[in-house]
């Protein structure tokens, strides 16, 4: 069934920066996605989440976390970053509605899982 060595978090981000994917889109204080400091502004359909990987801490429900990797119109790939349990990257519905919106092909090129 494939290789059952669950990466960590920072293994799977390691793997993704050998790749030249070093770049995150966050969520700025006027509820827009942008893709690092400020280079671009996003909305869901100019992206695919083409990877996501679920972490879970072992000993902290607190260290729980999803790693999306998308594509953009313009073929750049890049990551977002949501940490969730009580130590959630964001607050209100706003980042959660704009996930959801995004479409998914996932790409096995990413399965580093």
């Amino acid at each position: 069934m494939g290789n059952h060595n669950l990466k960590t978090l920072s293994e799977v981000l390691t793997i993704l920066a050998k790749r030249g994917i070093t770049k995150e889109i966050c969520m700025n204080d006027e509820k827009q996605m942008v893709l690092g400091e400020n280079e671009k502004t996003y909305l869901p359909e100019d992206l695919c989440i083409i990877k996501s990987y679920r972490f879970e801490g072992d000993s902290n429900p607190d260290d729980n976390a999803v790693l999306y990797v998308l594509e953009d119109k313009e073929g750049l790939i890049s990551t977002i970053l949501d940490s969730y349990g009580s130590e959630s990257n964001y607050t209100g519905e706003e980042f959660d509605d704009f996930l959801r919106k995004i479409p998914v092909e996932d790409n096995p090129e990413y399965d580093f899982q």
